[in-house]
């Protein structure tokens, strides 16, 4: 098997060292060779040719977000950002996951974590996640993708559109939506798809840790009709808002009269993740006034598969999968398809409108 080929962009010679010491660590990825800015990792991007690069975003002469930048314009390549979890530092970071970002890791203790073997694991597994990504769905800006990516056949998922006869237009709608790497971009896409009076309350587990969904989400805010907020404990929901778990906690719900209350815990991590969207479905599953759409979006793994399993036991649901035509990362989409329980398989751009049909 070929090895990964990673550039470490870092202004901490420290650093440099620490976080290839960490990914040599693994005997499948290989430093091919280190930059201290931005100017000058885009010159070894050029040389090197790497698989993925980690990025920081604070440096010298010329920063992570505007290396991000060019890289993605002339040479894109899946980029993991190492942020740090200031206020400044998660912005930052969003605003790099917008450019063309694939995955970040926080670093633990600022700039320089001598501590930074904490997030070893998490490193190595996202910059392999990070070398399988479809990197032609990064280009950015998004709306110039149909003129940079020619437009590749359907993979051999083929979905029964079901009848809709059980679908009951009057009744009380709910959209929930699971969604992990290269979800920021998506999201922004899918949100801004949706009208001011839109007739149903979103939910939303983003795989992203604690600090980082409160900024997701006023950026996301201040781009779409709709209002999108970081979801909080015993909030009552309501339509036209879309409330995102907030990272590091799962995202549940609760049925109190005519009222549905947001629930936050920090139960253990449900196949590595929380929040975890399978925990939200299958609380979402037990609400008996409600019907659901499901919409499982791009995302390593299976998260989500087994949730749309009990929501469609319960209750009436109809489940949309991303497709791979336009997903980062075909990982959950590509498990909910396979439990044959998804409805409709769209590309992101048209997400929003196949929501749409069925609502009010």
């Amino acid at each position: 098997m070929e090895r990964i080929k990673v550039l470490v962009v870092d202004d901490s010679a420290f650093m440099r060292k620490l976080i290839t010491d960490i990914l040599e660590s693994d005997q499948n990825i290989e430093v091919v060779g280190t930059s201290r800015n931005g100017l000058d990792a885009i010159e070894k991007v050029k040389k090197l040719r790497p698989n993925v690069i980690t990025l920081d975003i604070e440096m010298p002469i010329m920063d992570g977000i505007q290396a991000l930048q060019n890289i993605m314009n002339d040479n894109p390549t899946p980029i993991i950002m190492l942020s740090s979890t200031t206020k400044l530092g998660a912005e930052n970071t969003i605003l790099a996951m917008h450019y063309g970002a694939i995955d970040f890791v926080t670093k633990p203790s600022g700039s320089i974590s001598l501590d930074l073997e904490k997030v070893k694991d998490d490193l190595i597994q996202k910059v392999k996640s990070a070398s399988k990504a479809n990197i032609q769905n990064l280009r950015y800006p998004s709306e110039t993708k149909q003129l940079l990516v020619p437009e590749r056949p359907q993979a051999s998922f083929k979905v029964e559109i079901r009848r809709m006869s059980k679908w009951s237009q009057g009744r009380n709608k709910l959209i929930c939506i699971g969604i992990s790497t290269g979800g920021p971009r998506a999201l922004q896409k899918l949100l801004a798809g949706f009208p001011e009076n839109l007739e149903a309350p979103i939910l939303i587990v983003q795989h992203m840790p604690a600090g980082f969904t409160k900024s997701l989400a006023n950026r996301l805010n201040t781009l779409s009709k709709i209002h999108v907020k970081e979801a909080e404990e015993g909030e009552v929901i309501q339509k036209g808002t879309a409330y995102i778990a907030p990272g590091d906690f799962h995202l549940q719900v609760k049925q109190l009269g005519t009222n549905i209350v947001v629930q936050l815990n920090q139960a253990p991590p449900l196949n590595g993740h929380r929040p975890s969207v399978d925990i939200m479905f299958q609380s979402i599953s037990q609400l008996p006034n409600y019907d659901k759409i499901a919409v499982i979006m791009t995302g390593m793994g299976s998260d989500g598969a087994q949730g749309l399993i009990e929501l469609k036991k319960k209750g009436t649901v109809k489940a949309i999968a991303e497709s791979e035509n336009s997903c980062i990362v075909f990982g959950m989409p590509k498990a909910a398809i396979a439990t044959n329980l998804v409805d409709e398989v769209e590309d992101l751009e048209k997400i929003s409108q196949a929501i749409m049909k069925y609502l009010p």
